[in-house]
């Protein structure tokens, strides 16, 4: 293997466009993006290989004559591809990724039974349409055959990313932490954006009131840790407050699941006054 291998892309959506520049910007030659026989997926192949200077091919054409393969498609489609790629090229010595954060790397056990070295590596970052990340600082989970963690470490270190080794049993719960980092943070977001419905705002004006508060809570979570970070009427054992909150919350039964849920997760993990009270409270809600 060589010390910066060249790389195909299998799955050019967003996930695979962020990592393909990353590489070509991290000095790794991408030489082979790879798109199912759709339209809309030739399409965004032939942008990343315009920016990569690479070429393109699909599920039926691929040539992988690259050392790397990296599958960037949805958890559905891991095993499903890898079968589709089984006959385009001799797999022992190559190395195969997915970035699945949920599943294990036997998703590519068929690839492995024919020589190749697997592993999952999945990078700790949102990826949505519009936006690029860095990877600088990024977190990648990794598991697998040890020649396929080792190659891993170099590139996701070369990627300024924070790699380190995951079990398989562990994935789902990984997984399930990274929801609570993003998408559930964003779901609470837009239900604090029903709750300013409620005080007369828009959607636009709650979002952009809300963004000095809900960054300077990230920044103090940083800083000071959580408890440092945790403030408002359940730290301060305000009672009669959360009750009033929760019977205005009458009005928005789906936020005030949301309240209840968070409020008791407050009481349990975090600095809380009239903790007794306010659980006796939470219960009867």
């Amino acid at each position: 293997m060589p010390v910066r291998p060249q790389i195909a892309i299998v799955g050019p959506g967003r996930l695979g466009s962020a990592l393909a520049w990353a590489l070509t910007e991290a000095g790794y030659r991408v030489n082979e993006v790879i798109s199912r026989d759709t339209r809309s997926s030739q399409k965004r192949a032939r942008e990343i290989a315009r920016r990569t200077r690479s070429f393109t091919t699909t599920l039926k054409t691929a040539n992988l004559d690259s050392d790397l393969i990296w599958f960037c498609v949805p958890d559905r489609e891991i095993a499903v591809a890898a079968r589709a790629l089984i006959r385009s090229s001799e797999w022992k010595d190559k190395v195969a990724f997915h970035s699945s954060g949920a599943l294990a790397s036997d998703e590519l056990n068929v690839l492995r039974r024919r020589g190749a070295a697997v592993a999952s590596v999945h990078p700790m970052m949102t990826f949505v349409r519009g936006s690029i990340p860095s990877l600088k600082g990024v977190a990648f989970a990794l598991e697998g055959d040890a020649k396929a963690i080792r190659l891993a470490r170099k590139i996701t270190r070369d990627l300024g990313g924070d790699p380190f080794s995951i079990s398989a049993t562990s994935k789902i719960a990984y997984h399930a932490w990274g929801g609570f980092s993003s998408p559930l943070l964003v779901a609470m977001l837009v239900t604090a954006e029903q709750v300013a419905q409620t005080a007369g705002l828009s959607s636009t004006q709650a979002r952009k009131i809300m963004l000095p508060i809900v960054r300077k809570t990230l920044a103090n979570y940083s800083a000071l840790g959580p408890a440092g970070a945790f403030s408002g009427p359940i730290v301060r054992g305000d009672v009669p407050i959360v009750q009033k909150h929760l019977q205005t919350l009458q009005k928005i039964p789906q936020a005030k699941e949301v309240y209840v849920a968070l409020a008791r997760a407050a009481v349990k993990y975090l600095p809380a006054r009239n903790r007794k009270e306010l659980k006796k409270l939470l219960a009867a809600n």
